[in-house]
């Protein structure tokens, strides 16, 4: 059987959040089998459990916002891309501020988070869903097109093509393809991390946003070029975080996706946009599990050694 998994023990972060600047500790706790992923208010005069899913996405300006009630989380798309690249379904994360601290600007903290926790196996299936008929959405004609589409796949496999028009990107990268059965989430795209641009900063923070971003967890550019010292981690940054972007975004869905993701220009919007339209279709997906672990794609039968 294709096994759930979970963390093995508990473990903690203290950062602050990107856009808020706040001060925020994070403790990431082993959850029972079908719990899924719990964002867990603990500041609040009673702890709010808000669980991930689709239709709890309720901001995706910048970020992935999730809610219930008046109790939000915000930016929780970095850690549930870690929690998708891992095979990570069932977690609380205790949080005590309305965002996950950016840390590095990647997932790459999250992964160590994680893997330093120690990943278990549980009594119950995994249960994937499998895309049956292609999904798509789009916006926009001709310069101010962008789309975002998922299609049958045995595995799970994403590519996503940027076009930003400034030198210090176009120079680099513009499209990316990663399959979770050929590659390694941990090395090839987790370390990619967020970016912005000088001439952003000062509407963004006029508006409560990115309060708490520097070179230390993001990537800046001014008109021309990258800002930070140490430059690049991979030649195509851009386009990986843009990747590890979705693969947070759509695991807000509650379980791993059997499908390709394929994407031009899409954001925390159109993905989740792309969610509810698959939702919305019952015929174009369906629940599976693997009670033959041989059966099940690349890249998901292997996960059980989290290093």
């Amino acid at each position: 059987m294709l096994a759930q998994r979970t963390l093995k023990t508990l473990t903690r972060a203290v950062g602050v959040g990107l856009h808020s600047g706040q001060r925020v500790e994070l403790t990431l706790r082993p959850a029972q089998p079908d719990t899924g992923i719990v964002f867990r208010r603990v500041d609040l005069p009673e702890p709010v459990d808000i669980p991930v899913s689709a239709l709890a996405v309720t901001d995706t300006r910048m970020a992935s916002t999730i809610s219930s009630g008046d109790a939000k989380v915000h930016t929780v798309e970095h850690l549930m891309s870690a929690c998708a690249g891992l095979g990570i379904d069932n977690l609380y994360v205790d949080i005590t501020a309305e965002e996950v601290p950016i840390l590095d600007g990647s997932a790459s903290s999250f992964v160590f988070l994680l893997q330093s926790a120690g990943v278990v196996t549980q009594q119950a299936p995994r249960r994937f869903i499998r895309v049956l008929e292609p999904v798509e959405v789009r916006e926009g004609e001709g310069a101010n097109l962008k789309w975002a589409r998922l299609e049958p796949y045995h595995g799970y496999k994403l590519s996503f093509e940027i076009e930003f028009r400034h030198p210090a990107v176009d120079s680099t990268g513009q499209r990316v393809e990663f399959d979770l059965g050929q590659g390694a989430y941990a090395r090839d795209i987790a370390r990619a991390r967020t970016f912005g641009f000088t001439r952003d900063v000062e509407a963004l923070r006029a508006n409560g946003l990115a309060l708490g971003g520097g070179l230390d967890n993001a990537i800046v550019m001014d008109d021309y070029k990258v800002l930070n010292s140490g430059g690049l981690r991979y030649d195509d940054e851009f386009v990986k975080h843009k990747i590890l972007d979705a693969m947070g975004d759509l695991y807000l869905v509650g379980k791993p996706l059997l499908a390709a993701y394929s994407a031009f220009r899409s954001g925390h919007a159109m993905n989740n946009q792309l969610l509810r339209q698959l939702l919305d279709r019952p015929q174009a997906f369906e629940i599976v599990t693997f009670e033959d672990e041989r059966r099940a794609p690349a890249g998901f039968s292997a996960m059980a050694p989290a290093w």
